[in-house]
């Protein structure tokens, strides 16, 4: 028997799978990897020696007003250590710079006060002046003109006006944009809703380069790179973290070529080879990024990436906030066939693509191919809306998952953090 202990909120809970069944696990080398330096060290490191600009104490110098990009409650970002070197770093260059912190929340709910706090410690959050971006207040938003893909491009005032442009965040795999962070501080970070919306649609979704780890060929990326170097996002502070939300890299410089070698040091650690199987266990890595099931479809995609057509995903995560999106909880809720549903997100034209409209394309595609039996704390009515098989403990679900396969022979892969890897096909 082999013991498996998975993220699920801010706790743990056991997968035991028998030897003859496990066919393998699908684990970053993140999770092993460990750093010769502190997180402060590495931070600090990284601003001395930025890659494509100048030191940002020396770029500071006469900027009058600047806006470091942060982001939002959902993301684990170790701003507790970031920000404290990052402010340093300005203020050692301008110590009368006005500075503000811009929290980049796209089209997620305001960040509350308390949450804050969690991120940025009690200090900062009482002397420095913080700004929650909304993605709907048309006062506080720029037009700067369209996109490549030709949508049109606003982000908040703030941004727009900022003498120097900072963005604040950290690089991770992301199921459709290939990676997170760098320019997508701006591009969806503080964009307006139409922006990303349009930069979100059915056509760029389903291109098979809007996928894990892939940046060549992207219209996701693309259109994102080009939003980050219109908003003049002059610099970067991106961190790799492991699975404990602790720095292991930095990065800091140009919006693109900095990111760029976050993602190399990235597809060194996360590449890892599909093992086709009949049960895929897969997780969100625990909190923040398992708070609700909208999110939890990132976990989803690597396992999609590895199991069998008609087998089933077991995907673990707490989801104490529920759905995470009304629109793509009813889109679900409202319509039980998948086929149909998919075809009108495709036939619809991207600037008519609605809320959640990206995250439920991707659901129903990995719904399509397998069943997925949920392990959480969110109601069961609203996971069997969400045409998924409620349970409450991995005993429940690996019975359920064995009835469904039917196979004496059933094969299980596990994937401890499914956010954290890039399962190649």
């Amino acid at each position: 028997m082999r013991t498996f202990h998975l993220p699920y909120g801010k706790e743990t809970i056991e997968a035991n799978i028998e030897e003859e069944h496990l066919a393998g696990v699908l684990v970053s080398s993140l999770h092993q990897y460990k750093a010769e330096k502190s997180q402060e060290e590495l931070v600090q490191e990284s601003l001395e020696n930025p890659i494509g600009t100048p030191r940002l104490k020396d770029m500071v110098a006469g900027k009058n007003q600047i806006v470091i990009i942060s982001s939002d409650h959902t993301r684990p970002v170790p701003s507790k250590v970031i920000m404290p070197l990052l402010l340093k770093e300005i203020r050692e260059g301008n110590k009368d710079a006005h500075i503000t912190i811009l929290i980049s929340t796209g089209l997620h709910r305001e960040t509350t006060k308390d949450e804050l706090v969690d991120k940025f410690g009690e200090d900062i959050v009482r002397e420095e002046e913080i700004i929650i971006h909304d993605c709907d207040d048309k006062e506080n938003l720029v037009f700067f003109g369209k996109l490549p893909s030709g949508g049109n491009f606003s982000i908040n005032r703030i941004a727009a006006e900022a003498d120097l442009l900072i963005g604040e965040g950290f690089i991770e795999p992301h199921f459709f944009a290939g990676f997170s962070g760098g320019r997508k501080s701006v591009l969806p970070g503080v964009a307006s809703r139409e922006t990303v919306m349009y930069n979100h649609n059915s056509a760029f979704i389903a291109s098979k380069y809007a996928r894990t780890g892939v940046i060549e060929g992207n219209p996701i990326h693309n259109d994102m790179l080009y939003g980050a170097r219109a908003a003049r996002l002059d610099f970067i502070v991106n961190v790799v973290i492991d699975a404990e939300h602790k720095v292991i890299n930095c990065v800091s410089g140009d919006c693109d070529l900095a990111h760029r070698k976050g993602r190399e040091f990235l597809n060194s650690m996360c590449r890892v080879d599909a093992i086709p199987s009949d049960i895929v266990i897969s997780t969100n890595g625990g909190y923040p990024l398992d708070q609700n099931i909208y999110q939890a479809v990132k976990g989803m995609t690597a396992a999609e990436a590895t199991v069998k057509e008609g087998g089933v995903i077991i995907m673990v995560a707490k989801s104490v906030d529920g759905h995470g999106g009304e629109v793509f909880y009813e889109t679900f809720r409202d319509e039980k066939d998948l086929n149909k549903m998919m075809k009108v997100f495709l036939d619809r034209k991207a600037e008519e693509t609605i809320p959640d409209q990206w995250q439920s394309q991707i659901f129903a595609r990995v719904l399509l191919k397998s069943h997925v039996i949920y392990v959480s704390d969110a109601p069961d009515e609203m996971v069997r809306d969400l045409h998924m098989i409620p349970v409450h403990s991995m005993e429940e679900a690996m019975k359920k998952a064995k009835e469904i396969v039917k196979k004496e022979d059933y094969k299980v892969a596990v994937i401890p953090d499914g956010v954290s890897v890039i399962v190649i096909e």
